[in-house]
């Protein structure tokens, strides 16, 4: 950051009133000095005595702020400890350095400073804010604040690049929300970008080639008879190696198993991803891995499984929700027939694995691969999966759907394991051979 400019000379500004009640508030003395971090990287967005390399920084060319380092800067508009600081002062400060904010966010510590009656904000949630966590007390006072956004919507902005225009796009593809699709746009930097699901997908597609050249077979190859000893799938013998509970995903009955599974996952989760990141999208996808693997181990108990159906059909099920729930809010073009769409290649896919399930198989007595971890992701889907995706940059402790919900999941990952190591002996099953 360099070094600090010279110190103006001192000057007291006058009381200014914090409500209708005409509480005098003290207005910070510019001969105060916020206290400065030792790297010197981190500058108070209401230092009146802001440098010009701070200026800079605001406008994008830092990474974020640190939430330890706002919170004791913010801390001296509020001397008393009291939690809150005046909405005038909050505004007082917001007129004088505004233009150093990108102009959507501005619009939001607007909007938070026009929410509240009281003539005082919590500045927990300006500190939210400025680290880029956005509190579900912030949202509610976004959402239930006095005065409505009033500037175009994004969509209505002129003079864009080709990658503005993608950013926007993706927001209106994902978020319901005009102030969501506001900050994601400004949010936004593409690092890192969505490597999960692009990953995934290269891996998946990797094995189905090399499994293609060893069994000289890309369509129907869970017809072929060495395909069950591969390493990775899913076997009823072979539940106790834990590994292929997940890894089952990288095995495709065919080419057209593999097309359409990989079609759907990266035009729905690479744009989920970059909205809401890999650890949310990641966590979503492999959970409706592992809940599909377990509901074959529970309800087809003698069928094995390959295909990423049930990661793939979290996301999907999950956005398609989302998109009924928040029907006037989605702005994306052509939704009702992009969702039927979605939903005939989702009942195409489904009903190729249910035909293909009670198919005689090519190797009896092993029957072909169940069906059931479709179901399992689509469980997944619209319960965790729903909860994320309406709670873009929430807090998700916060949320008390989300621990029901992951309660429920855990108790059916734990019900599922208990299963597998008792109810087999118990109900006497004759399993197919190992392969």
């Amino acid at each position: 950051m360099g070094d600090r400019l010279p110190e103006p000379h001192a000057s007291s500004s006058p009381a200014v009133a914090a409500s209708s009640e005409a509480e005098e508030i003290e207005v910070l003395d510019s001969e105060d000095v916020l206290p400065m971090a030792a790297e010197d990287h981190w500058k108070a967005l209401f230092d009146q005595r802001t440098s010009c390399s701070c200026r800079q920084a605001l406008k994008g060319e830092e990474s974020s702020w640190d939430e330890a380092q706002v919170r004791k800067q913010a801390e001296m508009f509020d001397p008393d400890n009291t939690g809150y600081i005046s909405t005038e002062k909050f505004r007082s400060l917001l007129q004088r350095h505004g233009s150093e904010l990108d102009p959507h966010k501005l619009e939001v510590l607007l909007a938070l400073a026009d929410s509240n009656s009281e003539g005082r904000i919590c500045y927990q949630d300006f500190v939210n804010l400025m680290s880029n966590k956005r509190s579900n007390s912030f949202r509610q006072a976004i959402l239930q604040g006095n005065r409505r956004l009033c500037s175009k919507a994004l969509l209505e902005e002129t003079g864009l690049s080709l990658s503005q225009r993608l950013i926007r796009h993706v927001a209106y593809e994902t978020l319901p929300r005009e102030i969501d699709r506001k900050w994601y746009y400004d949010s936004y930097t593409c690092c890192p970008p969505p490597w999960f699901m692009i990953t995934i997908t290269i891996v998946e597609v990797a094995f189905f080639l090399y499994n293609g050249v060893v069994l000289d077979r890309f369509v129907l190859q869970v017809s072929h008879p060495l395909y069950l000893k591969n390493a990775l799938l899913y076997h009823p013998q072979l539940r106790a190696q834990a590994w292929r509970y997940l890894t089952y995903i990288f095995m495709h009955a065919g080419i057209e198993h593999l097309g359409l599974n990989v079609v759907l996952q990266l035009l729905v989760g690479v744009p989920l991803e970059m909205v809401h990141g890999a650890a949310r999208i990641s966590f979503v996808y492999i959970a409706g891995v592992v809940a599909g693997s377990l509901a074959v181990s529970v309800a087809d108990m003698t069928a094995p499984v390959v295909g990423s159906s049930g990661g793939v059909y979290a996301l999907v099920s999950a956005h398609l929700a989302n998109i009924v729930m928040n029907w006037s809010g989605m702005k994306c073009q052509f939704k009702l027939l992009r969702m039927a769409v979605a939903l005939i290649c989702m009942s195409f896919e489904f009903g190729r694995a249910v035909w293909l399930r009670f198919h005689p198989s090519a190797y009896p007595p092993c029957p072909h691969p169940s069906f059931m971890a479709h179901l399992g992701g689509v469980m997944v889907g619209i319960t965790l999966g729903v909860i994320i995706l309406r709670n873009y940059e929430q807090r998700l402790q916060d949320q008390t759907l989300w621990w029901i919900f992951l309660s429920i999941y855990v108790i059916f990952v734990l019900f599922a394991i208990f299963w597998n190591i008792f109810a087999y002996s118990l109900l006497d099953l004759k399993l197919p051979p190992p392969p």
